[in-house]
């Protein structure tokens, strides 16, 4: 297990290195949510992290005993992590995170998945360029929101039939996702005179790429445009495209190398920079 990995030599002398180093990388959001989790923790206890025992864990995952599962997960697991990470850089002996276990969820997938109408219509009421070409990504790429962000034309390319954006995605792991018919053609025609380090969803002024908190705000504007009540979030147009191809034949294990879910051998690797299909081809246009 992770946790019994050896300590490396002390690498920080402060609580405040350790959660910079720890927190170091991640994706914004990610940062947010467990520099949250940490302040509050840190309030709660107000002690250093090598006096915390598993009471102080367990106490404060208490705290959200009346709040939604996800949430208390959340926070459980980000300290648990900080907690293995302040003993793997050598800053703690002894990591008591290790034998807190954080809440089991409740599979709720099936409700963060839209029905093909209602994607539909959140595609075809789009009346902004920019915009379409965001959903577009989000669902005929199933792209993640940091996938979008980086996203340049220089990672755009031409295939025969239409064609595909190279991204990199968790773990910094390559893959190419193809696309067809309308989502590629307002895609191209998106570009104008764009030089290749542009962000192909740029923000106003042109400049720089859209955040994610503008993605956010895209999405749901977007959602609530078509109807849906819902919170909508950009991840549940990924969690559409796997569902709809799905459904519609698209064989699992191309849903899953479009989406990036799984890790790819060194053989199929060269396949996947010029990929012959995508699952997108099975979704409704």
């Amino acid at each position: 297990m992770n946790d019994t990995l050896p300590a490396l030599p002390r690498q920080a002398d402060t609580e405040a290195q350790v959660v910079a180093m720890w927190l170091h990388g991640r994706p914004v959001r990610t940062q947010a949510l467990y520099s949250d989790a940490y302040r509050r923790f840190a309030a709660h206890v107000g002690k250093p992290l090598e006096r915390v025992t598993v009471g102080d864990l367990q106490s404060y995952a208490d705290i959200f005993a009346d709040r939604k599962p996800r949430t208390r997960a959340l926070h459980v697991s980000a300290l648990k992590s900080l907690l293995t990470f302040a003993q793997r850089v050598g800053f703690l002996r002894v990591n008591v995170g290790a034998v807190v276990r954080p809440p089991k969820i409740a599979g709720d997938l099936s409700q963060r998945i839209l029905p093909e109408e209602d994607v539909q219509r959140m595609l075809h009421l789009e009346p902004k360029p920019r915009n379409r070409v965001l959903l577009d990504l989000l669902y005929y790429g199933g792209l993640r929101v940091g996938e979008v962000v980086a996203l340049r034309w220089q990672d755009v390319q031409v295939r025969e039939d239409g064609g595909q954006v190279t991204v990199t995605g968790k773990g910094g792991k390559t893959r190419s996702v193809r696309l067809y018919s309308g989502a590629w053609r307002r895609l191209v025609a998106l570009r104008g005179e764009a030089l290749a380090a542009t962000p192909v969803v740029a923000s106003r002024k042109g400049d720089r790429s859209i955040s994610a908190v503008q993605v956010h705000r895209i999405v749901r504007a977007a959602a609530r445009r078509a109807g849906i009540e819902a919170n909508v979030s950009p991840h549940w147009l990924r969690h559409a495209h796997a569902s709809h191809a799905l459904d519609r034949g698209a064989p699992a294990h191309l849903v899953r190398d479009t989406l990036g879910h799984a890790n790819v051998s060194t053989t199929s690797a060269y396949a996947h920079a010029r990929p012959d299909q995508s699952s997108s081809r099975y979704l409704a246009s």
